[in-house]
Parts: C-alpha cells; sequence; structure tokens
C-alpha cells in the first residue's frame, strides 16, 4: 500500500511555496531573489522565510552580494537539496502510484 511512503515525504520541502522554489532551481540551478519572487508571485517576506527554512536544512544556498550598488541575493539549490528533492519525487511517486517499492 502507498501509505507506507507517507513518513518519507520530506515536511521541510512538502509545503507549496518551497515545493515551487524547489521544482524552479531544480530546473534553473540557480535564481536571484526577484526572479524568485515574480515566478512564485510571492512577498518579499514569504519567500524569505522560505528560502531561510531550506537554507537552514541545508537544500539552498543564499549568495548576498550587490551588482550596480545595489543588493543581489541569488539562491541556489544545493547537491544535498537535490538529492532531498530527488527522494521527495520518489516517496510523492510511489505514494500515488501506490506501490510499495
Amino acid at each position: 500500500m502507498g501509505l507506507a511512503h507517507l513518513g518519507r515525504i520530506d515536511d521541510v520541502i512538502h509545503g507549496r511555496m518551497r515545493l515551487g522554489i524547489m521544482v524552479y532551481l531544480s530546473d534553473a540551478d540557480a535564481a536571484d531573489f526577484t526572479e524568485l519572487k515574480s515566478v512564485l508571485e510571492a512577498t518579499q517576506g514569504n519567500l524569505s522565510v522560505h528560502l531561510k527554512t531550506l537554507e537552514k536544512a541545508g537544500y539552498v544556498a543564499i549568495d548576498k552580494s550587490f551588482r550596480d550598488n545595489k543588493p543581489l541575493t541569488r539562491v541556489s539549490i544545493t547537491p544535498e537539496g537535490r538529492k532531498a528533492f530527488s527522494a521527495y519525487l520518489d516517496a510523492i511517486g510511489s505514494l500515488i502510484g501506490g506501490k510499495d517499492g
């Protein structure tokens, strides 16, 4: 029964905003804060909170710098984040597929 895989669902990733961040970064590798905010239709505060949660888990790296005297925040998926996201997708697939894999 697929419900055995429910416990393998990563709670750090399994939220609409954090899942959106991980999906985007898994394809793009890195994005700036403004880009993520726009793509995810998030407020600055909401995005910041979710990025901090992912950063604390080691799933994303956040690099703050300046470009043309303006702050630039770049977010990238870490190898650990890529591995966790892959495991998350496997667990969701097993749950939906109803396999005991």
